[in-house]
């Protein structure tokens, strides 16, 4: 990936002193390097830290990369436990840098992408994911009414909409036939369970979208809102103990790691913590696997089409959404169909 930006940092440095008159010293700007999501940089000055999240250039897939939400959601967390950054502000006039942008303060911490969680000891290692389980918990726990996200999503008929929704997406990714994406457009939409229940949710809950502590193996906020809404619980859930099911090629995964040696629970332990600690009452069944499995190879399927477009978020794109669109609709066929794929490890 280019470091340079895609916009005039100039104009970005004086809209910045603008609005924050007391920056001092020369902007540095630093393009974070991973990710296939919405571009962001490291923005300093000699007295503030501060990291700007934009969308990409060019044409974008419906609904796609809206950071007003993202911006939205997180400054009405503010006001409750949920662990998030500081909001500055968010700016809607594209002749800055071409798109709209949001401003946090910049966060001292960690943030990995690997599951595994390398270069920490196994007791830092368990309890972190213990900090993991419980953050989601007290994120599923928000009254998102009395903190001004009534009008947030819909709540009801959740999976139902979603599935349409991830359907025309992958309509519109215009990717090459998938036998296990075909298989999953029949059977997602006849097996939703009856459940209902509405909370605030993440979207995109894994490691590498949570920041630890520098030194305390604690979670001390939630990055990258894109994809939260109200919507079941279970999905979060179910996305977040993905990893388990997941080699660490396929986007992080702990699948095949010497859980025990390094410290990480099981599957069944790590959600057995997340319900004692307040969390969602049931366990996610083999439907939601494969619901959020299915949903993330169709968001890989249009990180490929924005590669094919021109306007990717990475230099390597392309491969990485072709190579992982296909991966995880597999393991969504392997939650429902546990013999299908054994061999992939």
């Amino acid at each position: 990936m280019s470091t340079e930006p895609e916009f005039d940092a100039a104009r970005l440095d004086r809209a910045l002193r603008d609005r924050l008159p007391a920056l001092a010293g020369a902007m540095r700007l630093q393009r974070i390097s991973g990710g296939q999501s919405n571009p962001t940089f490291f923005v300093t000055y000699d007295n503030r830290r501060l990291v700007l999240r934009k969308q990409p250039p060019g044409p974008l897939m419906p609904s796609a990369h809206a950071i007003d939400r993202e911006y939205r959601v997180q400054s009405a967390l503010a006001a409750t436990d949920v662990p998030v950054p500081e909001l500055l502000f968010f700016e809607t006039d594209t002749a800055i840098i071409g798109t709209p942008f949001y401003v946090m303060e910049r966060l001292d911490g960690r943030v990995f992408a690997d599951g595994g969680l390398p270069d920490v000891s196994p007791a830092d290692r368990r309890a972190m994911y213990r900090s993991m389980a419980e953050t989601m918990a007290r994120l599923h726990r928000v009254d998102f009414t009395a903190i001004g996200l009534g009008d947030y999503g819909r709540p009801g008929n959740y999976f139902a909409r979603q599935i349409a929704r991830w359907t025309r997406q992958w309509e519109l990714a215009a990717q090459p036939a998938i036998p296990e994406i075909t298989e999953l457009l029949a059977w997602l939409p006849a097996n939703i369970p009856a459940e209902e229940a509405a909370s605030l949710c993440h979207g995109d809950l894994r490691t590498g979208n949570m920041m630890f502590h520098p030194t305390e193996p604690r979670v001390i906020a939630l990055l990258d809102w894109e994809l939260s809404t109200i919507g079941h619980p279970l999905s979060d859930v179910a996305y977040n103990a993905m990893a388990w099911r997941t080699l660490p090629d396929e986007y992080g995964g702990i699948r095949g790691l010497d859980l025990p040696g390094l410290g990480i629970p099981d599957e069944a332990e790590y959600l057995g913590h997340y319900i004692s600690a307040g969390g969602h009452a049931t366990l996610p069944v083999p439907f939601h696997f494969a619901f959020v499995m299915f949903r993330f190879a169709v968001i890989f399927a249009g990180i490929a089409a924005r590669a094919a477009a021109g306007n990717a978020a990475a230099d390597n794109a392309a491969e990485v959404g072709g190579r992982l669109t296909l991966a995880l609709a597999r393991r969504a066929v392997e939650a429902i169909t546990p013999a299908a794929y054994r061999a992939l490890g």
